[in-house]
């Protein structure tokens, strides 16, 4: 039996995560950091600013199209890495706070402003979680996901400035930590040609 002979079944992997990212796609788009509320889940971040390499995706989420997210991530609670089974009160506001450290981020950044910047997120049960994130990323090909990554990362601490700062990093400079890292070996202008090339191929 040939893969389009196979008959529809609800809970399908595929299925299932698609179900969870489309939930996460009809909420409405709120500023970014939206107001503290408890729960695990996943995210979309989007833009609408003037930094000129991001034109296009500019383009497309302006008029509130929200077409095109420039970050998929996700919220787990502390005991989801573990295989525990938590309860809503433990989970407590871990997606909140990933907002909000995302929020932080971009306000550092030299060359980017909040104000640009909005979201939509969900609480989800933890099971699905990466699943919908990787449905999401694999639909969207967000740029911070697939080409620059660094946006999502924290202070290494002191003993771990041996690491190279992220491309994110090098291309929106302003994170206190990050200028404290190695360089980048490729340097700025090849990560400028490469979000270039990127958004290009973008559909």
């Amino acid at each position: 039996m040939s893969l389009e002979e196979r008959p529809f079944n609800p809970l399908d992997k595929q299925h299932l995560g698609e179900s969870v990212a489309q939930a996460l796609l009809d909420k409405p788009v709120s500023p970014l950091p939206p107001t503290p509320f408890n729960g695990a889940g996943i995210y979309a971040i989007y833009y609408t600013g003037p930094f000129s390499p991001y034109a296009t995706i500019a383009a497309r989420n302006a008029d509130e199209k929200w077409a095109a997210p420039m970050y998929v991530g996700k919220a787990v609670p502390a005991g989801a890495r573990k295989g525990g089974i938590l309860q809503a009160a433990d989970i407590g506001n871990v997606l909140w706070k990933r907002l909000r450290e995302h929020a932080d981020s971009i306000s550092q950044a030299d060359n980017l402003d909040l104000q640009d910047f909005a979201c939509r997120y969900l609480a989800v049960d933890d099971i699905w979680i990466p699943l919908a994130e990787s449905m999401l990323i694999s639909k969207y090909r967000p740029i911070w996901n697939n080409l620059l990554d660094g946006f999502g990362n924290h202070d290494p601490g002191q003993g771990r400035t041996g690491q190279k700062i992220s491309p994110w990093d090098l291309v929106h400079p302003g994170r206190p930590w990050a200028s404290k890292l190695q360089p980048n070996q490729q340097g700025l202008h090849y990560w400028m040609l490469k979000i270039e090339q990127f958004l290009a191929q973008q559909p």
